[in-house]
């Protein structure tokens, strides 16, 4: 019986990428000379520090193009807060999101059962396993997932014929 996942994955690798080359660009542009800024991957996300309000915003604008740039969907980036930090800088904290929430694997699993198609959707920890008896219908679930407003990028796959 054909199957295949939804997931929500990100590449660490090219994330990685995205933020060695920011970094680079804010010590390179002259606009951020002689102040605090700087951005670091952690395991539990991005720390992004700034002089200010202003240029905080503008090192996530950065992070945004760059992540595009290496075919990073930026919708996996969760921002948080900008808050005080030492020395009168601003830090925020910039979580990535890995794998589908509870509420969001109800949520297409609900969409696809109102599709009314012949497929069966089940959740399996942080992934939707979808199985179905023709592969012209697992196609048909895809574009409706692609379809539906995520707060998150979703990826196919684990494909089996």
């Amino acid at each position: 019986m054909p199957s295949f996942d939804i997931v929500c994955e990100t590449d660490m690798q090219e994330m990685d990428n995205a933020v060695n080359q920011v970094h680079k660009e804010i010590t390179t542009r002259y606009d951020f000379k002689g102040g605090a800024c700087s951005i670091e991957l952690t395991d539990d996300g991005i720390t992004v520090i700034g002089d200010d309000d202003y240029k905080l915003s503008t090192i996530t604008e950065i992070l945004r193009a760059k992540l595009t740039r290496r075919n990073l969907d930026a919708r996996c980036l969760d921002y948080g807060e900008a808050e005080d930090a030492s020395g009168g800088t601003k830090r925020q904290q910039i979580a990535i999101r890995q794998g589908i929430s509870q509420e969001l694997a109800k949520a297409i699993v609900k969409q696809i059962k109102q599709a009314k198609m012949k497929v069966q959707a089940a959740i399996q920890g942080e992934q939707v396993r979808v199985t179905g008896k023709k592969r012209d219908d697992l196609q048909a679930v895809m574009a409706l997932v692609k379809g539906m407003d995520a707060d998150r990028p979703l990826k196919f796959t684990n494909f089996r014929d």
